[in-house]
C-alpha cells in the first residue's frame, strides 16, 4: 500500500471504529456504493483488526532508508540520533567542513518536504530567526538544503530534559514549576515582540538544563513548514507542522494562526505540569477522538483532575493539598488559556504570565471576574501580617521599628555576651594559684573552677555559659582529658537546644562539631554521626555565613564517616571544606588538614604511593606558607611514618616517626597526647628492628596513660595490646603474648571495627604457628583472611599475606597440595599490590622457595640463594627474609655433600642476627632451629 492511499485510509479507518456494529455496516455499504476499491479496503482492514489486535504494530508504508551515523547533511557530520517524530529525526552534529567547531542538533526533515522554492525561504526565515537573542531560546543557527535533496534546520544543542519530565523526576513544588513555567512565557513573549509565532510549543520543546533553566526550541520551525505553503500532497490527513496534542482549535480547522495559538498550546504545557495529565481524557487515542476533544470537549479543572487521579508533584505536595493550591485563580489561569475561541484567551502571553505572577503575589487575577468580596479576600491575604495591627501604615512602622529594636537588642546581647565571657576569663586567671604568686597553677583545677564559676556568674546568660563551657571542652580536649570534656560538652549541648532558635548559628555548629570530635577520640564513630547529622541543613544554610565553623562542621563528620569506613561519604565532605578553606577563607592551615584528610582516603584504600604523595604534598605546602612549627606537622609527618612502614620503608618510617616526636616535645611537652601518639607509632618500629625493651616500656606507659583517660575498652588501648602481645612473642613469652593479644581481640570484637580484628586475629594465629598449636591457628587466620577480603577485596595484599602463613600453617599440618597453591596466590598478590621487592612479597616467595626446596626442587634451592642475597641491603625487613632464605638453603644442604658449609653458613648467619639484634626474637629463634635441625 502506498503512502498516498493510506492518508485517505486512515482517518475513515479512525471513524469506523468509533461506530457500532450496525452503523459501521451501513457506513460501509454506502461506501462501496460510492468507491467499491475503497470500500474492500477499508473491510479487509477491519477484518484483519478484528483477527488480530497488532496488525498494525508494524508500518503499512515502508519506511525510507535513514541517515546513519557519520554521514554528511550539508556541512555537517552526523554523530547520534537525539529523537524522531512525525516531521523527522534530531541528530547531534559537528561542523564537518573545518570552518568552526561546533555541535548542533541537526533537524532532518523528510525529504517530501523540499519543494523549488524551500531553500529561498529556509534563507529568509534564518534571517528572521536571528533577531531571537534571549537567554531562554535555543537558537536556529542554520537551515538549507543538503546536496542530496535532503532538507536540514541547525539548531543551537541543548542539553536537558523535557520541562515535564524535570519537574516530575525531582517533585518540584507548584512554586518552582511556576517559576519555570514564566521562564518559557517570557521566552515566547520575546519572540512573538519579533513577530514570530511557535506554532508547536510542547514539552519536548521545553527543556530544562542542569543549571535549572528553561531552554526553546524550534522556534520559527513551524513557520518555515507551513503546511498552508506546503505541496497539496501535505495537507489533510497528511503531514503536520504541529502536534496533535498541544494543537489549538484553530490549527485543527486550519484557520489563521496568530500570538493566540501559542497562548492556547502553553496552556496545555501548564496544565500539564500542575496535573501531571493533559486537558483531555479520552476512551480512544485516536486522531480523530483528539481533534473532536479540543473543538469541542470543555477541559476538566485542574484541581478536580488531581483529586481524580491525575499525576501529582509526588509525596511532598499530596493530592488534597495540591488540589486546594490549584482550586480558583490557577483553575481560572489555566481555563482561560485553554478557552476554544482565541478572542476568549487572554489576549498575548504577557497577559498570561502577568496573571501567573499576580497569582504569586496574592493579588486578583484577570481571569476571574473582579468581585468586591474576591479583591478583598485577595487583599486581605496579601497582606495578613501587615492587617494584624490596626492600620497598614502602622503595622508597617511598627514592624520596622521592630525589626531595628531587635537587630539591636541581639548586638547588646552579642557584645553582653562577649564581655560576659571576657570578664570571666580575666577573673578566673586572676584568682588562680591562691593569689599569692607562688604557687604553681594547675590547669585542670583551673578549668574545673572555670566550670562552678560558670554556673555561678553566668546563670542568667546561658548562651555565654554554653559558649564557655565550649571552651573549656575543647581545652579538655587539647589535654587528653576526652571523657570529662565530653561530659561538659553534652552539658552545653542541653543549653543550646533549650535555647532553640535564640541560639546563635555559630554556637550550635560548634557545640555540635566539638561534640563529634570528643566521641571520635573516644573511639564511638557512629555517636558522632548520630549527633552531627541533624545539623548538616543548618551547615549548608550558613555556608557564605559562618564558612569557619561550617568548614570545621564538614572536616569532623567526614573523619566520622572514615573512621567507620565510608569513603564515598567522606570524600564529599571532605572536599567541601576544602573549597571553604581554599576559597571563602584562604585558610592555608586548613586546607593542608583537608589534604592530608584526603591522603587518609587513599591510605586506607591500600593506595600507599598517593597517599605518600598527599602527604607529602600537604606537608610541603604547610612548609611554605605556614612554617615547618605548626602543630599539624606532628600528624602530617606521623602519617608519613605510618605509610613508609606500610611501603616496607622502615628507615624513612623510624625518621618521620622520630622527627614528628621531637617536634611534639618541642611545642607540647611530654604529656601531651601528640607526644604520647608519637612516641607509640615509633615504638612499633623499635619492634621492627629488635628493641624490644625500650619498646615495651613505651607501651606500658602507653597504655596506662590511656586507660586512665579513656577507660580499658577502647580501640587505642586494644592496639597496645596488640603492640605488647608482639613484644612478648618476639621476647619469648608466648603465654603473656597470647593474653596480650585475647585481651585486644576481645575489644576489637565489641568496638566492630573488622580489619583491625583481622590484624591481631592474624597475630594470634602467627604466635600459635611457632607454638605448632596449627589446629587451633588456622580458624583464626581464616576469620582474618575471610575479613580482610571481605573489606579490601580478595585481590588485595594483606589477604596475600594471610594466604602466606596459611600456607605455612598447611604444609605443618602436612596438606602439602594446598599450602602450595596457598603460597602461590600469596606471591602473586603481595607482588601485584606491593611490588616484588616488597618484605611481604619477598616473605611470600621465601615461603613457597622453602616448600618446593624441601621436595628437592633444585630451582626452588637456587631461588632461596638469590633471596640470600638481600642481606646487604639496609631494609631491616628484606635482612629478615635474607636470613631466614640462607638458613633454608643451608638446611637442605647440611644432609648431603655440602654438609660442613651449611653448618659454617648456618653458624655465620647466628652470628649476623645476633649482631644485629642483640635482644634476640623470631628470626633468631628460627635460624637457631634451623641449626639444631642440622646437628
Amino acid at each position: 500500500m502506498d503512502a498516498e492511499r493510506w492518508q485517505r485510509l486512515s482517518p475513515l479507518l479512525d471513524a469506523m471504529f468509533e461506530l457500532d456494529a450496525a452503523t459501521r455496516a451501513r457506513s460501509l455499504a454506502s461506501l462501496r456504493e460510492e468507491d467499491p476499491q475503497l470500500g474492500a479496503d477499508l473491510a479487509e482492514l477491519m477484518a484483519l483488526e478484528e483477527a488480530r489486535g497488532d496488525f498494525l504494530s508494524q508500518p503499512l508504508v515502508p519506511a525510507l532508508p535513514g541517515p546513519r551515523p557519520g554521514t554528511l547533511a550539508g556541512p555537517y557530520r552526523l554523530e547520534r540520533l537525539l529523537g524522531e517524530g512525525g516531521m523527522g529525526q534530531v541528530w547531534l552534529a559537528s561542523r564537518a567542513d573545518g570552518l568552526y567547531q561546533r555541535r548542533v542538533a541537526l533537524k532532518l526533515l523528510r525529504p517530501g518536504l523540499a519543494d523549488p522554492n524551500l531553500q529561498l525561504r529556509f534563507t529568509r526565515e534564518r534571517q528572521i530567526l536571528a533577531r531571537l537573542a534571549h537567554p531562554h531560546i535555543a537558537r536556529l543557527l542554520d537551515a538549507g538544503i543538503s546536496g542530496d535533496g535532503q532538507p536540514y534546520l541547525a539548531l543551537e544543542y541543548v542539553d536537558g530534559e523535557p520541562i515535564t519530565d524535570w519537574c516530575r523526576s525531582r517533585a518540584l513544588s507548584l512554586e518552582a514549576r511556576l517559576r519555570l513555567f514564566l521562564q518559557v512565557c517570557d521566552a515566547v513573549s520575546h519572540a512573538h515582540a519579533n513577530l514570530i509565532v511557535h506554532r508547536d510549543l510542547k514539552p519536548s520543546n521545553i527543556l530544562v538544563t542542569p543549571l535549572d533553566e528553561v531552554r526553546l526550541l524550534d522556534f520559527g520551525i513551524a513557520k518555515l513548514l507551513d503546511t498552508n505553503e506546503l505541496s497539496p500532497e501535505h495537507t489533510g490527513t497528511g503531514l503536520r507542522a504541529f502536534t496533535l496534542h498541544y494543537a489549538a482549535p484553530e490549527q485543527i480547522r486550519g484557520e489563521p494562526i496568530t500570538t493566540m495559538t501559542d497562548v492556547y498550546s502553553l496552556g496545555v504545557v501548564l496544565y500539564e505540569l500542575l496535573t501531571g495529565s493533559k486537558p483531555y481524557r479520552l476512551k480512544r487515542q485516536t486522531d480523530a477522538e483528539w481533534e473532536e476533544a479540543i473543538l469541542t470537549a470543555d477541559p476538566m479543572r485542574p484541581s478536580l483532575c488531581v483529586l481524580r487521579g491525575g499525576d501529582t508533584t509526588g509525596a511532598a505536595q499530596p493530592q488534597r493539598r495540591l488540589a486546594r493550591a490549584l482550586a480558583g485563580d490557577l483553575d481560572n489561569i489555566v481555563l482561560k488559556a485553554l478557552a476554544k475561541r482565541p478572542e476568549q484567551r487572554y489576549p498575548s502571553v504577557e497577559a498570561l504570565a502577568l496573571d501567573l505572577a499576580r497569582y504569586r503575589d496574592g493579588k486578583p487575577v484577570l481571569a476571574r471576574p473582579q468581585s468586591v468580596g474576591y479583591r478583598l479576600r485577595k487583599y486581605l491575604h496579601r497582606h495578613r501580617w501587615a492587617l494584624s495591627t490596626a492600620a497598614l501604615v502602622t503595622a508597617v512602622l511598627a514592624s520596622a521599628f521592630g525589626i531595628v529594636a531587635w537587630q539591636a537588642r541581639q548586638a547588646v546581647q552579642e557584645a553582653s555576651r562577649a564581655q560576659a565571657l571576657q570578664d570571666f576569663v580575666v577573673g578566673l586567671f586572676q584568682h588562680a594559684g591562691g593569689g599569692n604568686g607562688e604557687d604553681p597553677l594547675d590547669v585542670r583545677q583551673l578549668l574545673d573552677a572555670g566550670v562552678a564559676r560558670g554556673n555561678r556568674e553566668l546563670a542568667r546568660q546561658p548562651a555565654a555559659r554554653a559558649e564557655l563551657f565550649g571552651v573549656i571542652a575543647r581545652l579538655r580536649l587539647g589535654l587528653g582529658d576526652y571523657v570529662p570534656a565530653l561530659q561538659l560538652l553534652e552539658r552545653q549541648a542541653l543549653i543550646v537546644d533549650a535555647l532553640g532558635d535564640d541560639a546563635p548559628p555559630s554556637l550550635r555548629l560548634e557545640s555540635t562539631t566539638d561534640r563529634g570530635r570528643a566521641q571520635l577520640l573516644l573511639g564511638d564513630a557512629r555517636a558522632c554521626i548520630a549527633a552531627m547529622a541533624p545539623r548538616q541543613s543548618l551547615a549548608q544554610r550558613e555556608q557564605r555565613q559562618l564558612p569557619v565553623q561550617v568548614a570545621e562542621f564538614w572536616s569532623q563528620l567526614g573523619r566520622c564517616q572514615r573512621a567507620i569506613g565510608a569513603a564515598d561519604t567522606a570524600r564529599p565532605l571532605f572536599l567541601r571544606s576544602l573549597a571553604l578553606r581554599r576559597d571563602a577563607l584562604d585558610d592555608d592551615a586548613g586546607v593542608v588538614e583537608n589534604l592530608a584528610d584526603l591522603a587518609g582516603l587513599h591510605a586506607d584504600a591500600g593506595e600507599l604511593a598517593a597517599a605518600r604523595r598527599g602527604y607529602r604534598d600537604a606537608l610541603r605546602q604547610l612548609r611554605e606558607r605556614v612554617g615547618s612549627r605548626h602543630p599539624l606537622s606532628i600528624a602530617l609527618l606521623r602519617n608519613l611514618c605510618a605509610v613508609q612502614r606500610s611501603a616496607g620503608d622502615t628507615i624513612g618510617a623510624q625518621r618521620d616517626c622520630g622527627n614528628a616526636l621531637a617536634l611534639a616535645r618541642e611545642l607540647h611537652g611530654d604529656d601531651h597526647p601528640a607526644s604520647i601518639d608519637a612516641r607509640r607509632q615509633l615504638a612499633t618500629i623499635q619492634v621492627d628492628i629488635g628493641r624490644y625493651a625500650e619498646a615495651e616500656a613505651t607501651f606500658r606507659d602507653s597504655r596506662a596513660w590511656l586507660v586512665a583517660r579513656l577507660g580499658p575498652d577502647h580501640d587505642s588501648v586494644a592496639r597496645d595490646d596488640n603492640s605488647l602481645g608482639i613484644i612478648a612473642w618476639e621476647r619469648g613469652h608466648p603465654v603473656a603474648a597470647l593474653a596480650a593479644l585475647d585481651r585486644s581481640i576481645a575489644v576489637r570484637r565489641r568496638r566492630g571495627n573488622p580489619l583491625e580484628l583481622a590484624g591481631v586475629l592474624f597475630n594470634k594465629a602467627m604466635v600459635l604457628h611457632e607454638l605448632r598449636r596449627n589446629t587451633e591457628a588456622r580458624p583464626l587466620l581464616l576469620e582474618a583472611r575471610r575479613l580482610r577480603s571481605e573489606h579490601l577485596g580478595p585481590a588485595h595484599p594483606l589477604v596475600g599475606d594471610s594466604d602466606r602463613l596459611l600456607g605455612e600453617i598447611d604444609a605443618a599440618l602436612g596438606d602439602r597440595a594446598r599450602a602450595l597453591a596457598e603460597l602461590r596466590a600469596a606471591a602473586q598478590s603481595t607482588r601485584d599490590g606491593y611490588g616484588a621487592a616488597h618484605p611481604h612479597a619477598r616473605r611470600a616467595q621465601l615461603s613457597l622457595a622453602a616448600l618446593q626446596a624441601a621436595s628437592g626442587d633444585a630451582a626452588a634451592l637456587a631461588r632461596l640463594d638469590a633471596l640470600a642475597e638481600l642481606a646487604s641491603q639496609p631494609e631491616i625487613e628484606l635482612r629478615k627474609v635474607a636470613w631466614l632464605a640462607g638458613a633454608a638453603a643451608a638446611a637442605q644442604r647440611c644432609h648431603g655433600p655440602e654438609r660442613m658449609r651449611a653448618l659454617a653458613s648456618l653458624q655465620a648467619l647466628q652470628a649476623e642476627v645476633r649482631n644485629a639484634q642483640p635482644e634476640g626474637g623470631v628470626t633468631a629463634r628460627q635460624v637457631a632451629a634451623r641449626q639444631a635441625s642440622c646437628l
